[in-house]
This record gives structure tokens, sequence and C-alpha cells, in this order.
């Protein structure tokens, strides 16, 4: 008896090694990222030294029972660097998506909600903020307030900002056409309360997945803005300025003080994409669905 493949069947088929894949590398991405995050948190706990405790006869010295990591030009523990670095790495970032998601949320619904002349002023606004590279906007704020980490990441938000604006607005226009919004209409619901309490939660979820792809990009500019010595300064423990300050060491062969923090850089910004895209995947598939 000759079985029959339906187009769906064949379809799922074909997909299923595809989502078992992508599942195993969200699960991996997702414990990668929960160990750094976690090793962050505790890092004043589980860090083998003081970031900052100089070892006078331990001057880039290679990984040993004692370092493992190595040291670096300053004889200073690597692994412990890394692990305080962590704060400030995923902190920025944090706080630049975070603020930039809540303000572009906000402008985003409305102006896809009421349309008009306020929708053409921040379309506008909009446009002049994205012909300025984040990085670009980040570097001016320094330049006129000071290196550090407050005003780039002021300067960033303010950049990324137009990003979840603009999916907001869209998202938000479509939801606009259907049915259920009518039907709150008829029944004598106000725009603000539609919009608020069942359009907004609508769209948060798809915002969301997709601020979270935001987050690898800002982590990747802030520790670039930190190796121009533009972000957090020394003696701070920082994984830009730690490729920074390795520079030096370079000529001389001691690659591990540069590599290792450039490595963290890289897995992190990674994972981040990786949860971020599966995300944005599940929710799409389920939107569909």
């Amino acid at each position: 008896m000759t079985s029959l493949t339906t187009p769906t069947t064949a379809v799922r088929v074909m997909r299923a090694p595809r989502k078992r894949r992508s599942s195993v590398l969200f699960t991996i991405s997702v414990g990668v990222l929960f160990v750094v995050v976690l090793a962050a948190a505790l890092a004043p706990w589980i860090a083998p030294y003081d970031p900052d405790e100089v070892d006078f006869l331990a001057f880039n010295a290679g990984p040993s029972a004692a370092h493992w990591l190595g040291t670096d030009g300053l004889g200073r523990d690597l692994l412990s660097r890394m692990i305080f670095g962590a704060r400030t790495a995923l902190l920025g970032p944090l706080l630049v998506v975070a603020s930039s998601t809540v303000f572009g949320i906000l402008l985003g619904l409305l102006a896809g909600w009421r349309g008009g002349w306020i929708d053409a002023i921040l379309s506008r606004v909009f446009d002049v903020i994205f012909s300025f590279p984040a990085l670009l906007i980040a570097i001016m704020a320094v330049a006129l307030f000071g290196k550090g980490l407050t005003a780039p990441i002021i300067a960033m938000s303010l950049a990324y900002i137009p990003y979840v604006a603009r999916l907001t607005r869209s998202l938000v226009a479509a939801e606009k056409t259907r049915p259920y919004v009518s039907a709150y209409r008829v029944q004598g619901f106000g725009g603000p309360w539609i919009a608020l309490r069942r359009v907004l939660p609508n769209i948060v979820p798809i915002v969301g997945a997709q601020s979270t792809l935001n987050f690898g990009y800002v982590l990747a500019e802030l520790a670039g803005l930190s190796f121009l010595g533009l972000g957090v300064q020394a003696p701070a423990s920082d994984w830009g300025s730690m490729i920074n300050q390795a520079q030096a060491g370079l000529v001389g062969g001691h690659f591990l003080p540069a590599v290792v923090p450039a490595v963290a850089v890289v897995i992190v910004v990674v994972v981040v994409n990786i949860i971020g895209e599966e995300l944005s995947d599940r929710i799409g598939g389920g939107a569909s669905a």
C-alpha cells in the first residue's frame, strides 16, 4: 500500500533537523550567557584575586595553577579581571537596550497609532538620527561630556531608539487594521485604552526579541569605544579597555592578555545573536500559525 506525503508533512519533515539544530544552539547559547551573567553577579566571591592586585613576580605570566589564564603586563590576574570586566561589559549594553526599547516602543506606539503630523515629525527625527552611526554619536558625546561610561550609554540609547520605534510603528500600523481593534471601538473603548491595554501587549514580545539582537551590537560598540580609550577608564576592569592595555605586550609576543577579552566579546555577541534570532523565529512562527 503506497503512502502519500502531503506538502505540509513534507515541509515538517524538512524543517525538523534544522529545528533540532537551532534548539541545541539556542540551549547552548542560553547556558553560556547564563554562566557569564552569573560570573559577573558573583564576581566579588568567585574571582580568585582582586582585579587590581599586582604580582611583581608574574608580569605577562602564562597560564598556571596560580593564574589559570595568566597575567597581564602589570602582573594582574587575567581571570579575575575577566570576571569583574563582565560587569561593565554586560551592564552598559543592558542599560542601552532597556532604555532604547522603552522609549522606542512608546514613540513607535504614538506614531503608529496616531499617524498624521505626529507620525511625520517623528519619522523625520528618526531619519536624522539614522544618518549618524551609533558609535559616532557616542564619540561625539565623549568629546562633549568627557570619557567614561555614562555619556556613551546615553548617546547610544538615543541612537538605538529609532530602530525600536520604527519596528513598533510598523507593527502598530498593522494591528490597527485587525478586527479586534474595531470590535473594541464599537464597544465604546477609547483609543488610548485600546493601544495600551490591547495592542501594546501583542507587539511587545516581537519588539523584545528584536531588541535582544541590539544587545550584541551595543556590547561590541561599547567594547570598541573602551578599546579606543574613550569608554571605561583604567584601572577599572573592562574587556575593551583590557584589549587596549594589552597592546604593548603584543610586541613582546604576549598575546593572551589581548586574545582572552577579545574572544569573550566575540562569544557573548554570537550567543546573544543566536538567542535573539531564535526568539524572533519562535515568536514569528507562533504569530503566523
